[in-house]
């Protein structure tokens, strides 16, 4: 018997807008997921009409993930990760790439998207050794998140700090800056910045994104490789610094390379 209330999924189900495309989801049709509408199937279309390789895109940055994850959890032995902008879930999710190098891994996942919300508390379950915690909240206010991460997450030991295609929508410069600047302040000394976002190195790209950005969707700004460089200053960039994300540190395997309109870096806080 119930009392007649909405659920905490039935709620967030009443909050998605399926009359505006959404980034989520378009990348998630990108990625070939299911989770998206008709709205976001023919935006990301029109995108991919006047720039082809957006999906290429789409999947360098997943494989870009995983292996600076892959990297951080190994080589750095960093067992805390707070990513912010998950997104969907697809495959290979932040948790699942850490907890298989460390099952005792701890991810705060943080996200403002009602479609997010209710996947993310189905999917993003954790390793028994481990655990897996999800946020609401806007990357506009980075002291709330971090308030809210510091009951999962341990601040006095090194965190990972995952910004993987958000910052570009924030959309003053000088804000974005700003709020990365108050997240790593809030770091211990041994902590990482894994990050990466589109560049505006592309005219095709540039063009498909104002297409986007007129639907009346939440805009992304696209930045140059210099004003990305920003983001690092302070901390010491890991080898090869901040490059398109199909160079950093590819497989062996890897030796017909495509690079892409993503840049990003991995760097550690002194």
């Amino acid at each position: 018997m119930t009392d007649g209330s909405s659920t905490p999924d039935q709620q967030a189900l009443t909050k998605i807008d399926t009359t505006v495309p959404h980034s989520a989801r378009i990348w998630n049709y990108w990625m070939g997921g299911k989770d998206n509408y008709e709205v976001d199937r023919i935006a990301g279309d029109e995108y991919r009409e006047v720039a082809p390789n957006i999906e290429t895109m789409a999947r360098a940055s997943r494989a870009y993930l995983i292996r600076t994850v892959t990297h951080v959890a190994g080589e750095c032995g960093i067992r805390q990760f707070l990513d912010i902008g998950t997104g969907l879930p697809t495959y290979d999710n932040t948790h699942q790439v850490a907890q298989r190098v460390a099952p005792e891994a701890r991810i705060v996942y943080v996200d403002n998207d009602p479609l997010v919300l209710r996947h993310a508390q189905a999917l993003l379950t954790s390793t028994r050794e481990g655990v897996t915690d999800y946020i609401d909240a806007d990357l506009h206010e980075p002291e709330r998140i971090l308030a809210a991460a510091s009951k999962t997450l341990d601040f006095d030991r090194p965190i990972a700090l995952m910004l993987m295609g958000i910052l570009g929508h924030i959309q003053n410069y000088d804000e974005s800056v700003s709020i990365v600047r108050r997240l790593q302040a809030a770091l211990p000394s041994g902590s990482y910045f894994v990050h990466y976002d589109s560049t505006d190195t592309d005219q095709a790209l540039k063009q498909a994104q104002q297409g986007y950005d007129d639907t009346g969707a939440v805009p992304y700004v696209l930045r140059s490789v210099e004003q990305i460089s920003r983001y690092y200053e302070g901390l010491e960039l890991i080898e090869p610094g901040i490059v398109s994300c199909p160079l950093w540190r590819p497989a062996p395997s890897e030796t017909d390379i495509e690079t892409t309109d993503v840049h990003g870096g991995v760097a550690r806080k002194p």
